[in-house]
């Protein structure tokens, strides 16, 4: 965080408000953090800056478009030298179906999130990626039925104890 500004509480609220509902009206944040518009609106504009917000955007009822299928899959690389990290992660970049790619720690190397629209989808998918030589030893899918929890906000509160 060298460089950066020192945040205070108001600058957190407001990016725990931002987080929240990030089409507001700068009044309307304004008097959610207890300031006025132009010093909120000042603040927002130095968060922005300082690359504390990243962007901007809407969350979609997926489920109102189109049916899809969420899958999360392990994957294990043949060899594990930084090469082959660097070689499969270049490989996936281009997926438009995965949407989240972890390097963990644990039994296996990723983990994945893809969103497909069918489970055959997603296999064609997988076949597809294998074909491509990038270094998948194995790998095992996890096909989501239901998802009870989905959180989109941060947990700025619990992290940061605020």
């Amino acid at each position: 965080m060298a460089g950066h500004p020192k945040l205070d509480r108001i600058d957190l609220n407001i990016l725990v408000q931002l987080q929240l509902n990030g089409a507001q009206t700068n009044l309307k944040l304004a008097e959610k953090v207890g300031l006025s518009p132009s010093p909120c609106l000042q603040r927002v504009k130095r968060l922005e800056s300082a690359g504390y917000i990243s962007g901007y955007s809407a969350r979609i009822n997926l489920a109102k478009l189109t049916d899809s299928v969420t899958v999360f899959t392990e994957v294990t690389l043949v060899d594990h030298r930084i090469d082959d990290f660097t070689k499969f992660e270049a490989n996936i970049r281009d997926v438009n179906e995965l949407i989240e790619c972890h390097l963990i720690s644990g039994g296996y190397d990723y983990l994945l999130r893809f969103l497909a629209p069918s489970i055959a989808h997603y296999q064609e998918r997988m076949e597809s990626l294998l074909c491509r030589n990038i270094g998948i030893k194995t790998y095992f899918s996890y096909v989501v039925l239901k998802s009870p929890i989905v959180k989109s906000a941060l947990p700025l509160g619990a992290l940061l104890a605020i």
